[in-house]
């Protein structure tokens, strides 16, 4: 396994978004050289003192160890060809393909298409804001948040390989190492039905709670009177439609039956609220989610180990599994239940599970 920084390869970076840009920042502030491109950030992104080259065939010349694919969802096909035919012609480069995209499955059948398949990780980190493009990006956004990392099950009898341990090892060490983060590694299909619930859909609902307002005779007076619950449950709407669009649309197998499961409870609440009927079974049913949150104190405790100074008894939570045999399918059997990769120690991957 090889490490980053001078005694490995540069972090490779294909756009300069506000995600892309967060990452690159975050990698510089932790120490590691990066190497980017991205033409309409270019200027920008060099006066904020990074490394950034013309295309992806200049990228290339830098031979990153890790290439981070964060361009918009519908340009992730022509950005993992133009990273094929780069790799073309730089033979004995050998990079580990990954991304940031929100969605997977999608991504994972581009960069396969590519040729890529048998290089890709896919990542996702579980941050961001309403925000958009280089100038709203920030070291912060990327550190110590959680990430998904997702890995394809290998098939023996249908003759498909599992994706490669070393390379999802090294994203592992990228996510928990320099950028001080945790990962879910899952599948692409749990990742997705996951983040339907609780990104994709969420930011559908705001969408609609906005359009709805757009719509009404007293929208200024409305806006005049919004405070926090409005601002709160609207936040995410104002996220440009098009980044939003492409996002639920890519994941349309996993968003779809969600919200028609929304609508379905709005129509009934609605029917109840107008014949005066019982409604506790809709404002009763996220207790266990509320309880959930409630214990977290609102925020996810990630990252935490014993002795780290956070006051978190948090020993009895952590273990480790050992990088022998096929440990990626334990990852997963783990974490989708619940468990975190936080970090590596001479034994393996260290695991925080849920209390």
């Amino acid at each position: 396994m090889s490490g980053f920084g001078p005694h490995g390869g540069p972090v490779g970076i294909v756009g300069l978004g506000l995600i892309g840009g967060s990452l690159a920042r975050a990698l510089q502030a932790a120490g590691l050289p990066v190497v980017a491109t991205d033409p309409s950030s270019a200027e920008e992104a060099r006066a904020a003192g990074l490394s950034v080259v013309d295309d992806v065939a200049g990228l290339a010349l830098h031979r990153p160890e890790i290439v981070v694919l964060a361009a918009p969802l519908r340009a992730m096909r022509a950005v993992a060809a133009e990273l094929a035919e780069a790799l073309a012609g730089e033979p004995g480069w050998d990079p580990t393909v990954t991304d940031v995209g929100s969605v997977k499955a999608p991504v994972r059948e581009a960069v396969a298409d590519a040729g890529l398949g048998d290089r890709y990780v896919g990542a996702h980190p579980m941050s961001g804001t309403e925000r958009s493009g280089f100038e709203s990006s920030s070291a912060e956004l990327m550190q110590g948040i959680p990430w998904a990392v997702t890995c394809r099950p290998g098939d023996a009898e249908a003759g498909v390989a599992g994706t490669d341990p070393d390379r999802l090892e090294r994203v592992l060490r990228l996510v928990t190492g320099p950028l001080g983060g945790t990962a879910a590694v899952l599948t692409d299909k749990l990742h997705d039905e996951a983040v339907a619930l609780v990104s994709h859909v969420p930011h559908v609902l705001a969408t609609q709670l906005l359009g709805v307002v757009a719509g009404a005779p007293v929208r200024d007076l409305a806006l005049g009177l919004a405070a926090g619950s409005f601002r709160d449950g609207t936040r995410v709407g104002l996220t440009d439609p098009r980044r939003t669009e492409a996002m639920v649309t890519e994941n349309a197998a996993w968003v779809a039956p969600v919200l028609r499961l929304a609508a379905r409870d709005l129509e009934r609440l609605a029917d109840e609220l107008d014949s005066n009927a019982p409604t506790h079974w809709f404002f009763d049913r996220p207790d266990p989610v509320r309880e959930r949150i409630g214990r977290s104190g609102g925020t996810r405790v990630t990252g935490l180990r014993p002795g780290d100074g956070s006051g978190a008894d948090v020993g009895s939570d952590i273990e480790v599994v050992p990088l022998t045999g096929d440990w990626p399918t334990e990852l997963v059997t783990r974490c989708a239940a619940g468990a975190v990769v936080i970090g590596f120690d001479e034994r393996g991957v260290e695991l925080q599970s849920p209390r």
